[in-house]
This record gives C-alpha cells, sequence and structure tokens, in this order.
C-alpha cells in the first residue's frame, strides 16, 4: 500500500498553553505531596489521592492540548479507549510516585523518578494509538530513547528538590522543573514521530473535515477544567494558615499566661496541654501510652515514640515504622510525656527531639524530619520554629552519646 508522508506545524499559543498547564498542575500536585510525610489514615490518603489526580489530569491535559496544538492536511480523530487508558496510566503511575517520594528515602526517590519518568512516556505513547485510526505513525528509536531520558531526567530533579534537598528552592520552581519534564518529553517524542496517510486518503488528504468545536476552544475547555480540578483539589485539601495561627497563638497565650501566674479559664484553648505538660507524675506508669495496632492492644513507652499526630477526634503514636492508634487525647499525652524530652512542634502534632535529625524551613514555616526506619517528616509552625530549634541545640548538647533510633 502505498503511503504519503503528511507534515504537520504546531500553534505557538496552544504549544504555551499546554506549557503553562503542566506547570500549573505540578504547582498544585507538589504542595499536596508535600503534606503527605505529616498526615495519617483518611487525610492522608486524600492527599495522596488529590496529588496523584492532579498531576494525571495535568499530565494528560498537556498532552491533549499539545495534539490539538498540531495543524496538518487531514483531520485527526481519537479512539476513545487508547485515550481514557493513557488518562489512568498517567493517574495510576504517578501516584506510586508521588507516594514513593513522599517517603523521603534516597534509594525510593530513584524509583519514584524510573516510575515517573515512564508513566509520563507510556501515557503518550499509549495515546498516540488513538490515531492509528486515521494515519499511521512512525517513531524514531532515538527520539524515543530522548524523550524517556528527559522524563527520567526532569522527573527525578523535581522530586528531589521537593523532597531531598537540603534546602527546598521555592515551590513554583519545583514546578516548573516538573512541567518541563511533561512537556519536554511530548515534543521531544513529536519531533521524531512521522504521519503516514493510507494510500486511499492520499488523494484526497485536502478534504478536512470541520468539528463542531474547534482546535482551540477545546483546547482552552480542557485547559479551564485542568485548573478548576487542581483548585477544588488545593482549597479542600491545604490547611488554613489562619485556622493554624489562631491554635498557636492560643497555645502560646496560654503559656504566657501562665509563666506570669496568671489562671487561664476553663474554656481557653489548650488550657488542659498547658497546666498539665509540665506537672511531675506521681506513678511513673503513667508515662505508658496505650496504643492499638490490628485490634491489639498493649502499652507503648516515652522512648519508642518518635512523634504524635492529632487528626480531628484521633489520636495516633508513631514509633518510626507504625502509626500506632491511641485513645488519649493529644492533651493528655502532653501531660504523660512531659517537655524533657518532648516538643509541641504545632497544635496537633508532638515530637521526640531524640529522634530529630534536622530541621529546615518549608515555606512560611517548618519541618522537622526525623531519623526513624520510616522516614517521616513533622510540621513545624511558623510561632515554634525558632523554639524548637533552640530546643533541639540544647537536647543534643545534654542528651547522652550513642542514642540509637533503632
Amino acid at each position: 500500500m502505498n503511503e504519503m508522508v503528511a507534515s504537520f506545524t504546531y500553534s505557538p499559543i496552544l504549544v504555551a498553553l499546554s506549557v503553562l498547564v503542566a506547570i500549573q498542575a505540578s504547582y498544585v500536585g507538589i504542595s499536596l505531596a508535600l503534606l503527605i510525610p505529616g498526615a495519617f489514615a483518611n487525610r492522608r490518603r486524600l492527599l495522596i489521592a488529590g496529588s496523584a489526580t492532579t498531576l494525571a489530569v495535568g499530565i494528560w491535559s498537556m498532552h491533549f492540548i499539545g495534539m490539538l496544538a498540531v495543524t496538518t492536511s487531514v483531520a485527526i480523530d481519537y479512539a476513545v479507549l487508547p485515550t481514557l487508558l493513557s488518562f489512568f496510566v498517567s493517574g495510576l503511575v504517578t501516584g506510586v510516585a508521588i507516594y514513593l517520594a513522599s517517603l523521603r528515602s534516597r534509594r525510593l526517590l530513584i524509583l519514584a523518578a524510573f516510575a515517573m519518568g515512564l508513566g509520563i512516556t507510556a501515557m503518550h505513547y499509549v495515546g498516540m494509538i488513538a490515531i492509528h485510526s486515521v494515519v499511521h505513525v512512525n517513531h524514531d528509536p532515538l527520539y524515543v530513547l530522548a524523550s524517556v531520558t528527559i522524563a527520567v531526567a526532569a522527573s527525578g530533579l523535581a522530586l528531589w528538590l521537593a523532597f531531598s534537598a537540603d534546602r527546598r528552592p521555592p515551590l513554583f520552581l519545583c514546578a516548573v522543573v516538573l512541567g518541563c519534564a511533561v512537556s519536554g518529553m511530548h515534543y521531544m517524542a513529536m519531533a521524531g514521530m512521522s504521519l503516514h496517510l493510507p494510500g486511499q486518503m492520499s488523494g484526497s488528504h485536502d478534504a478536512v473535515a470541520k468539528s463542531v468545536i474547534s482546535g482551540d476552544m477545546l483546547a482552552i475547555i480542557v485547559s479551564v477544567v485542568a485548573c478548576t480540578i487542581s483548585a477544588v483539589f488545593m482549597l479542600a485539601l491545604i490547611p488554613s494558615e489562619t485556622k493554624e495561627g489562631a491554635g498557636d497563638a492560643s497555645w502560646n497565650t496560654a503559656h504566657a499566661s501562665l509563666s506570669a501566674g496568671i489562671e487561664p479559664s476553663p474554656g481557653d484553648d489548650c488550657v488542659g496541654d498547658v497546666r498539665d505538660a509540665g506537672l511531675p507524675l506521681a506513678d511513673p506508669s503513667l508515662a505508658l501510652l496505650p496504643v492499638e495496632r490490628n485490634g491489639a492492644r498493649f502499652h507503648i513507652a516515652p522512648e519508642e515514640i518518635a512523634s504524635v499526630h492529632s487528626n480531628a477526634h484521633y489520636t495516633y503514636v508513631f514509633n518510626g515504622r507504625d502509626d500506632l492508634f491511641c485513645p488519649l487525647s493529644i492533651s493528655e499525652i502532653a501531660s504523660r510525656l512531659g517537655k524533657a524530652r518532648f516538643f509541641r512542634t504545632h497544635r496537633s502534632y508532638i515530637v521526640n527531639l531524640d529522634f530529630v535529625a534536622r530541621v529546615k524551613k518549608s515555606g512560611d514555616a517548618g519541618v522537622a524530619e526525623l531519623d526513624t526506619p520510616l522516614r517521616r517528616t513533622v510540621p513545624v509552625s511558623r510561632a515554634r520554629l525558632t523554639a524548637l530549634r533552640h530546643e533541639l541545640a540544647l537536647h543534643q548538647v545534654s542528651a547522652p552519646t550513642g542514642i540509637s533510633h533503632a
């Protein structure tokens, strides 16, 4: 069968729009992913799902808009099944990659980079199968290899900057790197693609069918939908700074009142934490916390506790490997643990200073990285960041050497 090679060009405006959609989705996706290490239970699952969905929609939308930017001499129709399959591939693989990266292990970060890079590449080439009913597509192997390399390398760089760099750069820069990974891979693959018209179409390829909706309008609709989905996840899952700030303010005010000898009123927020946190325990056994795991109930000693997290009406104790349910409120836990080893980093978090590897800024606030078998970060409110660094410095000087966090 005689085939004719079809040339194609790009619309610069739609190319720019596709890159912007990829960067915007990357920004929201990474923002949500950075909250995963400090989240528990349902919120942790929601953050993983929100980050993966945002990135999947953004990556797929970038690919779709990039294809709409192509101008050819023949109308291109897209088969539904490969198009949907490409979206599901993108969502599944990016979800796995984000989860692995959130564990903050160098080895898992490498796996996450390959997973995300190969996922982006697979999404592209699966999506290209959708146009085989109209034209035959050939891919230059060298360009395929180059596109895979760009996707893996740029994805790895973006994940490393966001999760493992000693000093994380602005989040927008991480998003730009990941957005360029997505769009760079796409357009590199397109550069090595050739379209071949079947013989029966070669004589009439000038007759281009007109769609009900123009390509430009469809691209705008897709970009608006993608940005709207990102905005919904961002507004729903990223906590309010005002709410957190109010909690920290009430905590600090209560501490200041006790220091000045002023008795807080019964209705003050966090009063239970402040009154009890510094009191000596009449019975040392009270320091043991009751916890549950897989239906089994037992007690955990303070030295085994890496961090404590209050999630709505539930409290979880992290022992370095597992999140153990605790029936006590965080106020009761704070009163049992005392202040010698534990520090309240946030209205919903307590950290064991023995397990803190380092403290670094994250946006306006900060995070404490724990030296535990399962890597974990604990959020530190802006008001408590300086105090934590001071307490950690004093603790490291007074703590005995040879402490094991295993």
